[in-house]
Protein backbone atom coordinates (compact mmCIF):
# COMPACT_ATOMS: atom_id res chain seq x y z
CA UNK A 1 0.00 0.00 0.00
CA UNK A 2 1.45 3.47 -0.92
CA UNK A 3 0.28 6.81 1.00
CA UNK A 4 0.94 10.81 0.45
CA UNK A 5 0.78 12.74 3.32
CA UNK A 6 0.52 16.77 3.40
CA UNK A 7 1.43 18.24 6.67
CA UNK A 8 0.15 22.07 7.39
CA UNK A 9 0.64 23.93 10.80
CA UNK A 10 3.11 24.24 13.47
CA UNK A 11 6.47 22.29 13.66
CA UNK A 12 4.96 19.84 16.27
CA UNK A 13 2.45 18.77 13.44
CA UNK A 14 6.14 18.05 11.61
CA UNK A 15 7.11 15.81 14.19
CA UNK A 16 3.45 13.91 14.08
CA UNK A 17 3.50 13.73 10.85
CA UNK A 18 7.03 12.43 10.68
CA UNK A 19 6.28 9.45 13.78
CA UNK A 20 3.04 8.83 11.14
CA UNK A 21 4.99 7.84 8.30
CA UNK A 22 7.70 5.96 9.92
CA UNK A 23 4.43 4.15 11.65
CA UNK A 24 3.31 3.26 8.05
CA UNK A 25 6.42 2.66 6.95
CA UNK A 26 7.23 0.00 9.71
CA UNK A 27 3.85 -1.74 8.10
CA UNK A 28 4.94 -2.15 4.91
CA UNK A 29 3.48 1.03 3.17
CA UNK A 30 5.45 3.51 0.95
CA UNK A 31 5.63 7.25 0.62
CA UNK A 32 4.65 8.20 -2.98
CA UNK A 33 3.11 11.73 -4.82
CA UNK A 34 -0.80 12.72 -4.58
CA UNK A 35 -0.92 10.60 -7.34
CA UNK A 36 0.32 7.46 -6.95
CA UNK A 37 -1.17 6.60 -3.29
CA UNK A 38 -3.40 4.68 -2.43
CA UNK A 39 -3.91 6.75 0.56
CA UNK A 40 -3.53 10.09 0.54
CA UNK A 41 -3.23 12.02 4.36
CA UNK A 42 -3.27 15.47 5.44
CA UNK A 43 -2.22 16.41 9.18
CA UNK A 44 -4.10 19.50 9.63
CA UNK A 45 -3.87 22.65 11.20
CA UNK A 46 -6.50 24.23 12.89
CA UNK A 47 -5.36 28.06 13.84
CA UNK A 48 -7.25 29.99 11.22
CA UNK A 49 -9.52 29.79 8.69
CA UNK A 50 -6.33 30.14 6.38
CA UNK A 51 -5.79 26.31 7.56
CA UNK A 52 -9.32 25.47 6.72
CA UNK A 53 -8.76 26.35 3.18
CA UNK A 54 -5.24 24.50 3.38
CA UNK A 55 -7.87 21.48 4.16
CA UNK A 56 -10.99 21.80 1.22
CA UNK A 57 -7.80 22.52 -1.45
CA UNK A 58 -5.96 19.57 -0.56
CA UNK A 59 -8.74 17.31 -0.67
CA UNK A 60 -10.03 19.10 -4.28
CA UNK A 61 -6.82 18.20 -5.35
CA UNK A 62 -6.98 14.49 -4.47
CA UNK A 63 -10.59 13.91 -5.74
CA UNK A 64 -9.31 15.47 -8.88
CA UNK A 65 -5.81 13.90 -9.61
CA UNK A 66 -6.46 10.51 -7.40
CA UNK A 67 -9.84 9.70 -7.26
CA UNK A 68 -9.68 6.05 -6.49
CA UNK A 69 -7.86 7.19 -2.97
CA UNK A 70 -8.83 7.25 0.52
CA UNK A 71 -8.23 10.27 1.65
CA UNK A 72 -7.59 10.78 5.44
CA UNK A 73 -8.12 14.35 7.35
CA UNK A 74 -6.06 14.17 10.71
CA UNK A 75 -4.85 16.25 13.66
CA UNK A 76 -6.09 19.29 15.41
CA UNK A 77 -8.32 20.10 12.87
CA UNK A 78 -10.38 16.74 12.97
CA UNK A 79 -10.41 17.16 16.69
CA UNK A 80 -11.63 20.07 17.45
CA UNK A 81 -14.36 20.05 14.14
CA UNK A 82 -14.84 16.66 13.17
CA UNK A 83 -18.63 17.79 11.45
CA UNK A 84 -16.26 19.82 9.13
CA UNK A 85 -14.84 16.90 7.41
CA UNK A 86 -15.47 18.09 3.74
CA UNK A 87 -15.54 15.30 2.17
CA UNK A 88 -12.80 13.03 3.38
CA UNK A 89 -12.97 9.30 4.00
CA UNK A 90 -11.60 9.19 7.39
CA UNK A 91 -11.74 11.68 10.25
CA UNK A 92 -9.14 11.25 13.06
CA UNK A 93 -8.31 12.64 16.09
CA UNK A 94 -4.79 13.73 17.37
CA UNK A 95 -4.46 10.04 19.31
CA UNK A 96 -6.35 8.32 16.46
CA UNK A 97 -4.04 9.69 13.81
CA UNK A 98 -1.04 7.32 14.66
CA UNK A 99 -2.99 4.17 14.06
CA UNK A 100 -4.26 4.94 10.51
CA UNK A 101 -4.08 1.49 9.15
CA UNK A 102 -5.80 0.06 12.60
CA UNK A 103 -9.22 2.96 12.10
CA UNK A 104 -9.05 2.27 7.61
CA UNK A 105 -9.38 -1.44 8.46
CA UNK A 106 -12.42 -0.80 10.57
CA UNK A 107 -14.13 1.44 8.32
CA UNK A 108 -14.53 3.85 11.25
CA UNK A 109 -14.05 7.81 11.39
CA UNK A 110 -12.78 8.22 14.97
CA UNK A 111 -12.73 11.45 17.15
CA UNK A 112 -12.24 10.35 20.86
CA UNK A 113 -12.07 13.13 23.56
CA UNK A 114 -8.56 14.17 23.87
CA UNK A 115 -6.23 12.16 26.04
CA UNK A 116 -4.18 14.89 28.23
CA UNK A 117 -2.07 11.83 29.10
CA UNK A 118 -1.06 10.61 25.22
CA UNK A 119 2.34 11.18 24.41
CA UNK A 120 3.23 8.86 21.09
CA UNK A 121 6.86 7.16 21.47
CA UNK A 122 9.89 9.26 20.40
CA UNK A 123 11.28 6.57 17.93
CA UNK A 124 13.92 7.87 15.51
CA UNK A 125 14.78 6.90 12.21
CA UNK A 126 16.60 9.40 10.66
CA UNK A 127 16.13 12.73 8.85
CA UNK A 128 12.69 13.10 6.55
CA UNK A 129 14.52 13.25 2.89
CA UNK A 130 16.36 16.13 2.17
CA UNK A 131 15.91 17.80 5.13
CA UNK A 132 18.79 18.71 7.76
CA UNK A 133 16.94 20.16 10.46
CA UNK A 134 15.06 17.59 12.78
CA UNK A 135 11.84 18.70 14.67
CA UNK A 136 11.78 16.68 18.28
CA UNK A 137 8.50 17.12 20.07
CA UNK A 138 9.58 17.20 23.72
CA UNK A 139 5.81 18.29 25.30
CA UNK A 140 2.41 18.44 23.59
CA UNK A 141 -0.81 20.36 24.91
CA UNK A 142 -1.40 23.92 26.73
CA UNK A 143 -3.05 24.46 29.77
CA UNK A 144 -3.33 28.13 29.24
CA UNK A 145 -6.52 29.00 27.29
CA UNK A 146 -5.85 32.26 25.70
CA UNK A 147 -9.08 33.55 24.69
CA UNK A 148 -8.38 33.56 20.87
CA UNK A 149 -6.85 30.28 20.99
CA UNK A 150 -8.21 26.90 19.72
CA UNK A 151 -5.06 25.23 20.45
CA UNK A 152 -6.03 23.79 24.12
CA UNK A 153 -9.01 22.41 22.68
CA UNK A 154 -6.83 20.46 20.10
CA UNK A 155 -4.36 19.36 22.57
CA UNK A 156 -5.27 18.72 25.60
CA UNK A 157 -3.46 19.63 28.87
CA UNK A 158 0.05 20.11 29.44
CA UNK A 159 2.49 17.36 29.03
CA UNK A 160 6.06 16.28 28.51
CA UNK A 161 8.53 13.42 27.28
CA UNK A 162 10.66 12.51 30.03
CA UNK A 163 14.29 13.55 29.75
CA UNK A 164 15.36 9.93 28.92
CA UNK A 165 13.28 9.89 26.21
CA UNK A 166 14.69 12.87 25.31
CA UNK A 167 18.53 11.95 25.80
CA UNK A 168 17.78 8.61 24.11
CA UNK A 169 16.26 10.49 20.97
CA UNK A 170 19.55 12.81 21.03
CA UNK A 171 22.16 10.32 20.87
CA UNK A 172 20.10 8.57 18.33
CA UNK A 173 20.15 11.74 16.22
CA UNK A 174 23.71 12.27 16.66
CA UNK A 175 24.55 8.95 15.81
CA UNK A 176 22.46 9.12 12.72
CA UNK A 177 24.50 12.04 10.97
CA UNK A 178 21.87 14.71 12.19
CA UNK A 179 23.59 18.23 12.72
CA UNK A 180 20.57 20.18 13.84
CA UNK A 181 17.72 18.99 16.23
CA UNK A 182 14.55 21.67 17.05
CA UNK A 183 13.33 21.41 20.24
CA UNK A 184 9.65 21.74 19.30
CA UNK A 185 6.17 21.50 21.20
CA UNK A 186 2.64 23.01 21.54
CA UNK A 187 4.45 25.34 24.62
CA UNK A 188 7.89 24.09 24.81
CA UNK A 189 8.15 26.83 27.79
CA UNK A 190 5.45 24.52 30.20
CA UNK A 191 8.14 21.65 29.65
CA UNK A 192 8.65 19.85 32.77
CA UNK A 193 9.85 16.34 33.82
CA UNK A 194 7.12 14.72 35.70
CA UNK A 195 9.80 12.35 37.61
CA UNK A 196 12.49 15.12 37.97
CA UNK A 197 10.48 18.20 38.51
CA UNK A 198 13.19 19.57 35.53
CA UNK A 199 12.12 22.33 33.30
CA UNK A 200 13.08 23.32 30.39
CA UNK A 201 16.44 25.25 31.82
CA UNK A 202 17.55 22.65 33.15
CA UNK A 203 16.44 20.24 29.97
CA UNK A 204 18.39 22.43 28.42
CA UNK A 205 22.10 22.48 31.14
CA UNK A 206 21.40 18.04 30.55
CA UNK A 207 22.11 18.76 26.90
CA UNK A 208 24.54 20.78 27.04
CA UNK A 209 26.63 18.18 27.82
CA UNK A 210 25.24 14.89 26.33
CA UNK A 211 25.30 13.53 23.52
CA UNK A 212 23.51 15.62 20.72
CA UNK A 213 23.77 17.10 17.10
CA UNK A 214 26.00 19.83 17.75
CA UNK A 215 23.35 22.41 16.91
CA UNK A 216 20.18 22.40 19.12
CA UNK A 217 17.51 25.77 18.37
CA UNK A 218 14.37 26.35 20.10
CA UNK A 219 10.60 26.66 18.24
CA UNK A 220 8.19 29.27 19.40
CA UNK A 221 8.93 30.55 23.28
CA UNK A 222 6.22 32.42 25.67
CA UNK A 223 7.88 35.89 26.77
CA UNK A 224 6.92 35.38 30.40
CA UNK A 225 9.26 32.17 30.85
CA UNK A 226 12.35 34.34 29.44
CA UNK A 227 14.01 35.45 32.53
CA UNK A 228 17.45 36.06 33.55
CA UNK A 229 18.31 32.40 33.61
CA UNK A 230 17.24 31.79 30.54
CA UNK A 231 19.15 34.01 28.38
CA UNK A 232 22.31 33.00 30.80
CA UNK A 233 21.74 29.56 29.33
CA UNK A 234 21.32 30.62 26.12
CA UNK A 235 23.98 32.95 26.07
CA UNK A 236 26.85 30.81 27.38
CA UNK A 237 25.85 28.00 25.47
CA UNK A 238 27.87 26.29 22.63
CA UNK A 239 24.93 24.06 21.18
CA UNK A 240 21.64 26.46 21.64
CA UNK A 241 21.56 28.48 18.45
CA UNK A 242 21.38 32.20 19.05
CA UNK A 243 17.60 32.95 17.52
CA UNK A 244 14.55 33.06 19.36
CA UNK A 245 11.11 33.02 18.37
CA UNK A 246 8.33 34.86 20.61
CA UNK A 247 4.82 34.50 20.85
CA UNK A 248 4.52 37.95 21.72
CA UNK A 249 1.15 39.16 19.78
CA UNK A 250 0.71 42.18 20.70
CA UNK A 251 2.38 45.33 22.33
CA UNK A 252 -0.72 47.34 23.35
CA UNK A 253 -1.84 46.59 26.94
CA UNK A 254 -5.14 46.53 26.38
CA UNK A 255 -5.15 43.96 23.73
CA UNK A 256 -2.98 41.69 25.60
CA UNK A 257 -5.33 41.37 28.52
CA UNK A 258 -8.28 40.68 26.28
CA UNK A 259 -6.07 38.02 24.52
CA UNK A 260 -5.43 37.12 28.53
CA UNK A 261 -1.42 36.64 28.06
CA UNK A 262 0.17 37.15 31.48
CA UNK A 263 2.88 39.87 30.43
CA UNK A 264 2.71 43.81 29.29
CA UNK A 265 4.25 45.78 26.45
CA UNK A 266 6.86 46.95 28.80
CA UNK A 267 7.66 43.20 29.89
CA UNK A 268 8.25 42.63 26.38
CA UNK A 269 10.24 45.66 25.33
CA UNK A 270 12.66 45.19 28.40
CA UNK A 271 12.92 41.16 27.25
CA UNK A 272 14.04 41.95 23.96
CA UNK A 273 16.36 44.63 24.95
CA UNK A 274 17.88 42.05 27.25
CA UNK A 275 18.24 39.48 24.43
CA UNK A 276 20.03 41.82 22.73
CA UNK A 277 22.82 43.18 25.01
CA UNK A 278 23.34 39.67 26.20
CA UNK A 279 23.39 37.86 22.79
CA UNK A 280 25.09 38.71 20.41
CA UNK A 281 23.47 38.80 16.86
CA UNK A 282 20.76 37.31 17.98
CA UNK A 283 17.82 37.07 15.56
CA UNK A 284 14.52 37.78 17.36
CA UNK A 285 11.41 36.72 15.22
CA UNK A 286 8.04 37.61 16.49
CA UNK A 287 4.23 36.37 16.36
CA UNK A 288 1.96 38.92 15.91
CA UNK A 289 -1.90 39.06 15.53
CA UNK A 290 -3.17 41.75 13.60
CA UNK A 291 -6.94 43.06 14.23
CA UNK A 292 -7.87 41.14 17.50
CA UNK A 293 -11.19 42.41 18.50
CA UNK A 294 -11.18 46.17 20.16
CA UNK A 295 -7.82 46.50 18.53
CA UNK A 296 -8.44 50.45 17.63
CA UNK A 297 -5.84 52.50 15.42
CA UNK A 298 -4.11 53.64 18.46
CA UNK A 299 -3.29 50.14 19.85
CA UNK A 300 -2.93 48.94 16.45
CA UNK A 301 0.47 51.64 16.29
CA UNK A 302 1.57 51.14 20.16
CA UNK A 303 2.50 47.22 18.27
CA UNK A 304 3.94 48.73 15.07
CA UNK A 305 5.56 51.21 16.58
CA UNK A 306 7.01 49.20 19.30
CA UNK A 307 8.36 46.91 16.74
CA UNK A 308 9.90 49.65 14.64
CA UNK A 309 11.90 50.46 17.41
CA UNK A 310 13.40 47.25 18.33
CA UNK A 311 16.50 45.49 17.39
CA UNK A 312 14.52 42.37 15.88
CA UNK A 313 15.16 40.66 12.69
CA UNK A 314 11.62 39.37 11.57
CA UNK A 315 7.35 39.04 12.01
CA UNK A 316 5.11 36.35 11.74
CA UNK A 317 2.38 38.02 10.99
CA UNK A 318 -1.48 36.38 11.28
CA UNK A 319 -4.39 38.00 10.81
CA UNK A 320 -7.12 37.72 13.82
CA UNK A 321 -8.87 34.66 12.77
CA UNK A 322 -12.52 33.78 15.23
CA UNK A 323 -12.48 30.24 16.14
CA UNK A 324 -15.79 28.45 17.69
CA UNK A 325 -15.02 27.46 20.90
CA UNK A 326 -13.13 30.55 21.72
CA UNK A 327 -13.88 33.38 23.67
CA UNK A 328 -12.78 35.93 21.51
CA UNK A 329 -15.05 34.54 18.97
CA UNK A 330 -17.96 35.93 20.87
CA UNK A 331 -15.98 39.52 22.31
CA UNK A 332 -17.63 42.44 20.87
CA UNK A 333 -16.17 45.18 18.73
CA UNK A 334 -14.33 42.62 15.62
CA UNK A 335 -12.09 44.07 13.34
CA UNK A 336 -14.09 44.57 9.74
CA UNK A 337 -11.56 42.44 7.41
CA UNK A 338 -10.59 45.23 5.37
CA UNK A 339 -9.11 46.83 8.61
CA UNK A 340 -7.30 43.71 9.25
CA UNK A 341 -6.14 43.27 5.96
CA UNK A 342 -4.46 46.82 5.92
CA UNK A 343 -2.94 46.29 9.09
CA UNK A 344 -1.42 42.86 8.35
CA UNK A 345 -0.02 44.69 5.02
CA UNK A 346 1.51 47.03 7.33
CA UNK A 347 3.63 44.61 9.55
CA UNK A 348 4.27 42.46 6.60
CA UNK A 349 5.92 45.39 4.82
CA UNK A 350 8.16 46.41 8.22
CA UNK A 351 8.81 42.65 8.36
CA UNK A 352 10.57 42.68 5.13
CA UNK A 353 12.41 46.21 5.77
CA UNK A 354 13.44 44.16 9.26
CA UNK A 355 14.73 41.58 7.63
CA UNK A 356 16.66 43.42 4.86
CA UNK A 357 18.18 45.24 7.62
CA UNK A 358 19.35 42.42 9.74
CA UNK A 359 21.10 40.79 6.66
CA UNK A 360 23.01 44.17 6.14
CA UNK A 361 24.39 43.71 8.50
CA UNK A 362 26.16 40.31 8.36
CA UNK A 363 27.46 41.42 4.52
CA UNK A 364 30.88 40.47 4.88
CA UNK A 365 31.07 38.38 7.59
CA UNK A 366 32.01 34.63 8.04
CA UNK A 367 29.04 32.11 9.59
CA UNK A 368 28.57 28.43 10.17
CA UNK A 369 25.46 27.38 7.51
CA UNK A 370 23.97 23.47 7.54
CA UNK A 371 23.31 23.18 3.77
CA UNK A 372 19.86 21.53 2.90
CA UNK A 373 19.33 19.16 -0.48
CA UNK A 374 16.57 21.19 -2.07
CA UNK A 375 17.86 23.36 -5.05
CA UNK A 376 16.64 26.91 -6.14
CA UNK A 377 17.13 28.84 -8.75
CA UNK A 378 18.42 26.30 -10.89
CA UNK A 379 22.10 26.13 -9.15
CA UNK A 380 21.81 26.75 -5.49
CA UNK A 381 21.05 25.07 -1.82
CA UNK A 382 19.98 26.78 0.89
CA UNK A 383 21.43 26.68 4.67
CA UNK A 384 20.15 28.81 8.19
CA UNK A 385 23.04 29.98 10.31
CA UNK A 386 23.20 29.87 13.91
CA UNK A 387 21.35 32.98 14.36
CA UNK A 388 18.65 31.81 11.14
CA UNK A 389 19.76 33.42 8.55
CA UNK A 390 19.22 31.64 5.08
CA UNK A 391 22.52 31.60 2.66
CA UNK A 392 22.52 30.39 -0.83
CA UNK A 393 25.24 28.96 -1.99
CA UNK A 394 26.43 27.24 -5.08
CA UNK A 395 24.95 23.36 -5.02
CA UNK A 396 27.35 20.36 -4.59
CA UNK A 397 25.94 17.31 -3.33
CA UNK A 398 28.69 16.23 -0.80
CA UNK A 399 27.81 19.76 1.22
CA UNK A 400 24.46 18.54 2.29
CA UNK A 401 24.14 18.39 5.91
CA UNK A 402 27.15 19.28 6.84
CA UNK A 403 28.93 22.10 9.24
CA UNK A 404 30.08 24.32 6.14
CA UNK A 405 31.71 27.94 6.78
CA UNK A 406 30.90 30.62 4.39
CA UNK A 407 31.52 34.47 4.04
CA UNK A 408 28.14 36.11 2.63
CA UNK A 409 29.05 38.03 -0.18
CA UNK A 410 26.29 40.31 -1.32
CA UNK A 411 21.98 40.38 -1.44
CA UNK A 412 20.45 39.04 -4.73
CA UNK A 413 16.43 40.05 -4.99
CA UNK A 414 16.69 39.62 -1.12
CA UNK A 415 18.93 36.54 -0.79
CA UNK A 416 21.58 36.23 0.99
CA UNK A 417 24.76 34.91 -1.10
CA UNK A 418 27.30 33.14 0.37
CA UNK A 419 30.73 31.58 -0.84
CA UNK A 420 32.42 28.51 0.41
CA UNK A 421 35.62 29.01 2.57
Amino acid sequence: MKFHIKTTGCRANQWDSYVISNTLNRNGCAQTKLEDADICIINACTLTEAAERDIKRFINQCRARNPKSTIVLAGCHAQVYPEKGFGADFVLGNKEKFSILEYIGLKERSIKTVDDTFLEKAEIDGLPTGKTRFFLKIQDGCDKFCSYCIVPFARGKGRSRNEDEILMAMESLYEKGVKEVVLTGIEISAYKDEKTGDDLNNLLKILEDAKTPPRIRLSSIDPIFITDKFIDIMASSKKIAKSIHISAQSFSDKVLHLMKREYTKAYLVDTIKKLVKRIEDIGIGLDIISGFPSEDEDAFLETFNSIENLDIYYLHVFSFSPRQKTEAAFMPNQIPDRVKKERVNKLRILDRRKRIDFYDRFIGKNAIIIPEGKVYRGNFIKGFTDNYIPVFIKHKKSLENSLIEVKIKDIEDGFLIGECL
